[in-house]
């Protein structure tokens, strides 16, 4: 087995979301689920179909997200894995609405920071087995830090 480190950078101010799902309609059920939770939403998805012609199936609300999610599942190249990228939106935004499609097996990360693919290649495949999803901690927060965590949300409006 060889295990590989894929790093999965996005264009600044985009949001990653990347999971595993596990049937062709895969990548239109996700469109479905995050075209109807927010209006107006740019965002493309890909994912790495594994069987049949084993292609990168895609769609998105925008053509050069949909570009970049096609490129970052191409360097995944892990059966059933897909990939989302957003741009003015949070995954919290859409999170619930992708975990509840049927077919998604799961979410490996929501993200803005820099995230590394940890890939595994078996004889013919390769398996996604987890991310690595920013910097280590440095320290715990202090009681300023925690009172700009707090502000922080409540500008966002995800607090009152």
């Amino acid at each position: 087995m060889k295990v590989e480190e894929v790093p999965l950078e996005v264009p600044d101010a985009c949001q990653l979301i990347v999971g595993q799902a596990h049937f062709v309609k895969s990548v239109e059920d996700i469109y479905e689920a995050i075209a109807t939770s927010m209006p107006s939403i740019r965002f493309g998805v890909a994912f790495c179909e594994a069987s049949g012609k084993a292609l990168v199936r895609s769609d998105g609300t925008d053509r050069m997200l949909t570009s970049v999610a096609e490129g970052l599942a191409s360097k995944l190249a892990a059966g059933h894995s897909f990939v989302v990228v957003l741009e003015g939106a949070f995954p919290i935004n859409v999170l619930n609405r992708i975990k509840a499609v049927e077919e998604v097996a799961g979410i490996y990360c929501a993200s803005a920071n820099r995230v590394t693919a940890v890939v595994a290649e078996v004889g013919s495949g390769r398996g996604l087995l987890g991310v690595v999803d920013g910097i280590s901690p440095r320290g715990v927060e202090t009681d300023e830090e925690r009172k700009e965590r707090h502000d922080l949300l409540r500008k966002l409006g995800y607090k009152r």
